[in-house]
């Protein structure tokens, strides 16, 4: 019996699964810009897509969701925060002009454009940096972004979650009351908070003019919001698409509030990855 060419297919789809894991592997890498080093998380190959955390949160919230992306032919980046990791930078008297600088070092250290995704707080970062760099952004994913006005007891309830400093039970409540629905489990959020990290993004959102980021200069935009969010409630849903016509494109994601990510990866994957294929 010859069973020469049957021991070749099997061999060449070992080292094809072999190459594909390589390529899907996560690395770290830094990379530096005048006096800033921006710690990034990368995996996958492909189109560049950059995954940005909210506030006070380490990029590694989109662990299942970086990979799941990955797993789609993407190389997807994910740049620490200053302050998180190993990035480093100036804390205090910086603006978001800032942050979306330290976004487009990394953009070009790799080749881009690229998509950003910004998770809440992400996303004002994310839309800087399509307003001061539109050459280096293809388009911008904002995942669970807040309405264009708020309560502003819920900024106060990020702070609190996000407080190390206070009992367990104390940031559940917060937790709960503004980042993740009913059966859902808030306590994978109990760590993962950069305090000092929070409050120079908070500091930097109250220097920058809304006006200045809120448009996202002129790239194509996804609307990613969670069907159940504090800060975005469902009957405003087509607020900025009613504002920015129709370069953007409205998608709800059910049983999901301001966390999202942990809440519902999956959906998050196929709604992202089917937007950018339409690009």
């Amino acid at each position: 019996m010859r069973t020469g060419p049957a021991i070749s297919t099997v061999l060449m789809v070992m080292m094809m699964a072999h190459a594909s894991a390589a390529d899907i592997e996560r690395k770290r890498e830094l990379v530096r810009h005048a006096d800033v080093t921006i710690d990034v998380i990368t995996e996958g190959a492909g189109p560049l897509v950059i995954l940005l955390p909210s506030r006070g949160r380490d990029s590694e919230d989109y662990d299942e969701v970086a990979h799941g992306i990955a797993q789609h032919g993407f190389r997807v980046l994910r740049p620490q925060p200053r302050g998180i990791g190993k990035s480093t930078g100036a804390m205090r008297g910086v603006t978001l002009h800032d942050f979306g600088n330290d976004i487009a070092a990394v953009i070009r250290h790799y080749g881009g454009p690229a998509v950003i995704v910004g998770h809440a707080y992400g996303n004002w970062v994310a839309r800087t940096t399509a307003t001061d760099h539109p050459e280096l952004v293809r388009g911008v994913v904002i995942a669970a972004a807040a309405a264009k006005t708020y309560p502003s007891e819920l900024s106060i309830a990020v702070s609190k979650s996000g407080d190390m400093t206070l009992p367990k039970e104390e940031r559940l409540k917060y937790l709960r009351g503004t980042f993740f629905l009913p059966g859902h489990d808030a306590s994978v959020w109990l760590d993962g908070w950069h305090p000092e990290a929070s409050e120079s993004q908070r500091l930097a959102g109250l220097a920058t003019k809304q006006s200045d980021w809120w448009a996202a200069g002129k790239v194509p935009l996804l609307d990613l919001q969670a069907g159940n969010d504090p800060f975005h409630p469902i009957a405003r849903m087509n607020e900025l698409k009613d504002e920015l016509g129709d370069r953007v494109t409205v998608m709800v994601i059910p049983d999901a509030s301001h966390a999202l990510l942990p809440e519902q990866p999956k959906a998050v994957v196929d709604a992202i990855v089917a937007w950018i294929r339409k690009l």
